[in-house]
Protein backbone atom coordinates (compact mmCIF):
# COMPACT_ATOMS: atom_id res chain seq x y z
CA UNK A 1 0.00 0.00 0.00
CA UNK A 2 1.30 3.44 -0.93
CA UNK A 3 2.00 6.08 1.71
CA UNK A 4 -0.73 8.31 0.24
CA UNK A 5 -3.29 5.54 0.65
CA UNK A 6 -2.19 4.86 4.24
CA UNK A 7 -2.43 8.55 5.07
CA UNK A 8 -5.88 8.81 3.50
CA UNK A 9 -7.11 5.78 5.45
CA UNK A 10 -5.66 7.20 8.66
CA UNK A 11 -7.39 10.57 8.13
CA UNK A 12 -10.72 8.94 7.31
CA UNK A 13 -10.44 6.70 10.36
CA UNK A 14 -9.61 9.70 12.54
CA UNK A 15 -12.59 11.63 11.16
CA UNK A 16 -14.87 8.64 11.84
CA UNK A 17 -13.62 8.34 15.44
CA UNK A 18 -14.10 12.06 16.01
CA UNK A 19 -17.67 11.91 14.65
CA UNK A 20 -18.41 9.11 17.11
CA UNK A 21 -16.95 11.13 20.02
CA UNK A 22 -18.09 14.70 19.40
CA UNK A 23 -18.23 17.14 22.28
CA UNK A 24 -21.60 18.30 23.56
CA UNK A 25 -20.94 21.78 22.09
CA UNK A 26 -20.23 20.24 18.66
CA UNK A 27 -23.40 18.13 18.94
CA UNK A 28 -25.44 21.22 19.79
CA UNK A 29 -24.06 23.20 16.86
CA UNK A 30 -24.61 20.27 14.49
CA UNK A 31 -28.29 20.04 15.55
CA UNK A 32 -28.73 23.80 15.13
CA UNK A 33 -26.93 24.25 11.80
CA UNK A 34 -30.10 23.38 9.88
CA UNK A 35 -31.41 26.79 10.98
CA UNK A 36 -28.86 28.39 8.63
CA UNK A 37 -30.42 28.31 5.14
CA UNK A 38 -28.13 26.70 2.60
CA UNK A 39 -28.69 26.60 -1.11
CA UNK A 40 -27.37 23.59 -3.03
CA UNK A 41 -24.84 22.82 -0.32
CA UNK A 42 -24.50 21.48 3.21
CA UNK A 43 -22.15 21.18 6.15
CA UNK A 44 -20.07 18.12 6.86
CA UNK A 45 -18.80 17.34 10.33
CA UNK A 46 -15.39 16.03 11.29
CA UNK A 47 -14.20 16.26 7.70
CA UNK A 48 -10.61 15.67 6.61
CA UNK A 49 -8.96 18.58 4.79
CA UNK A 50 -5.30 18.13 3.98
CA UNK A 51 -3.47 17.07 7.15
CA UNK A 52 -6.34 18.17 9.41
CA UNK A 53 -9.82 17.05 10.43
CA UNK A 54 -12.04 20.10 10.89
CA UNK A 55 -15.13 20.21 13.10
CA UNK A 56 -17.47 21.44 10.35
CA UNK A 57 -17.02 22.49 6.74
CA UNK A 58 -19.20 23.80 3.96
CA UNK A 59 -17.04 22.75 1.03
CA UNK A 60 -18.89 24.71 -1.63
CA UNK A 61 -18.46 27.96 0.30
CA UNK A 62 -15.03 26.93 1.64
CA UNK A 63 -16.11 27.79 5.19
CA UNK A 64 -14.63 25.92 8.15
CA UNK A 65 -16.14 26.12 11.62
CA UNK A 66 -14.18 25.07 14.69
CA UNK A 67 -15.64 24.71 18.19
CA UNK A 68 -12.96 25.12 20.84
CA UNK A 69 -12.98 24.03 24.47
CA UNK A 70 -10.78 24.97 27.41
CA UNK A 71 -7.80 22.94 26.18
CA UNK A 72 -7.43 25.40 23.29
CA UNK A 73 -6.32 28.13 25.73
CA UNK A 74 -3.07 26.28 26.46
CA UNK A 75 -0.07 27.78 24.67
CA UNK A 76 0.82 24.69 22.61
CA UNK A 77 -2.79 24.14 21.54
CA UNK A 78 -3.21 27.79 20.68
CA UNK A 79 -0.08 27.68 18.52
CA UNK A 80 -1.36 24.56 16.73
CA UNK A 81 -4.72 26.27 16.16
CA UNK A 82 -2.94 29.31 14.68
CA UNK A 83 -0.86 27.14 12.34
CA UNK A 84 -3.94 25.12 11.34
CA UNK A 85 -5.98 28.26 10.61
CA UNK A 86 -3.13 29.74 8.57
CA UNK A 87 -2.79 26.54 6.52
CA UNK A 88 -6.55 26.37 5.88
CA UNK A 89 -6.63 30.03 4.85
CA UNK A 90 -3.72 29.43 2.46
CA UNK A 91 -5.85 26.70 0.88
CA UNK A 92 -8.67 29.22 0.34
CA UNK A 93 -10.86 28.41 3.35
CA UNK A 94 -12.36 30.94 5.71
CA UNK A 95 -12.22 29.79 9.33
CA UNK A 96 -14.67 30.70 12.08
CA UNK A 97 -13.82 29.73 15.65
CA UNK A 98 -16.31 29.63 18.49
CA UNK A 99 -15.79 28.77 22.14
CA UNK A 100 -17.93 26.02 23.63
CA UNK A 101 -19.57 28.60 25.91
CA UNK A 102 -20.66 30.67 22.90
CA UNK A 103 -22.43 27.63 21.47
CA UNK A 104 -24.14 26.91 24.82
CA UNK A 105 -25.04 30.47 25.76
CA UNK A 106 -25.46 32.32 22.46
CA UNK A 107 -26.41 29.83 19.75
CA UNK A 108 -28.43 32.48 17.89
CA UNK A 109 -25.37 34.76 17.72
CA UNK A 110 -23.21 31.86 16.52
CA UNK A 111 -25.72 31.01 13.78
CA UNK A 112 -25.99 34.70 12.79
CA UNK A 113 -22.19 34.85 12.43
CA UNK A 114 -22.20 31.72 10.26
CA UNK A 115 -25.03 33.12 8.14
CA UNK A 116 -23.15 36.41 7.69
CA UNK A 117 -20.00 34.51 6.65
CA UNK A 118 -21.99 32.61 4.05
CA UNK A 119 -24.09 35.45 2.69
CA UNK A 120 -22.44 38.69 3.80
CA UNK A 121 -24.62 41.60 4.71
CA UNK A 122 -27.35 40.56 2.29
CA UNK A 123 -29.20 38.79 5.09
CA UNK A 124 -30.60 36.11 2.81
CA UNK A 125 -29.22 33.22 0.80
CA UNK A 126 -28.73 33.81 -2.91
CA UNK A 127 -31.70 33.26 -5.18
CA UNK A 128 -32.11 29.77 -6.60
CA UNK A 129 -30.47 29.34 -10.01
CA UNK A 130 -32.60 29.90 -13.05
CA UNK A 131 -33.26 26.98 -15.37
CA UNK A 132 -30.66 28.47 -17.73
CA UNK A 133 -27.98 28.18 -15.02
CA UNK A 134 -28.69 24.51 -14.31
Amino acid sequence: MRDEDRLRRFRLGTARRLRENTTSAEQRLWRELDRVPLLRTHFRRQAPIGPYVVDFVCLRERLVIEVDGPSHTETAASQRDTARTLWLEQQGYRVLRFWNQEVYENIDGVLDTIHAALYGSLGAPPAPPSSEEL
